[in-house]
């Protein structure tokens, strides 16, 4: 159960992600993407048109989801196809938690 005025946390895994040999990859999309959110701060401040605003707000939405993509596809190549290799429960569970994934990307 999660803790008062938040979702339950997973506990934090021991296991490799499989993202970790482009994990620094990872962090410098997400540091550009932060400065690109500071950007769109800076400009609903500044009273920038809003056409501008919401053409940033694409950039930065298209940048995130290309990110998710990253993700999902280093998910599937490494967790997903190291479960389906050791077969059994967990197999299923990876396949179900990755298409779970894919439907919320799919949401937003």
């Amino acid at each position: 159960m999660g803790s008062v005025g938040g979702p339950a946390r997973r506990p934090r895994r021991t296991l490799m992600t499989g993202y970790h040999h482009e994990k620094d990859q990872v962090r410098r999309r997400l540091r550009r993407i932060e400065g690109q959110i500071r950007g769109l701060q800076r400009m609903v401040d500044e009273d920038s048109y809003c056409i501008e605003v919401l053409t940033q707000v694409s950039a930065v939405t298209k940048a995130l989801q290309s990110v998710a993509l990253q993700l999902l596809d280093d998910h599937l190549g490494h967790c997903v196809q190291d479960a389906i290799a050791r077969g059994g429960a967990d197999a299923d569970a990876k396949v179900a938690e990755a298409s779970q994934a894919i439907a919320r990307l799919m949401r937003s």
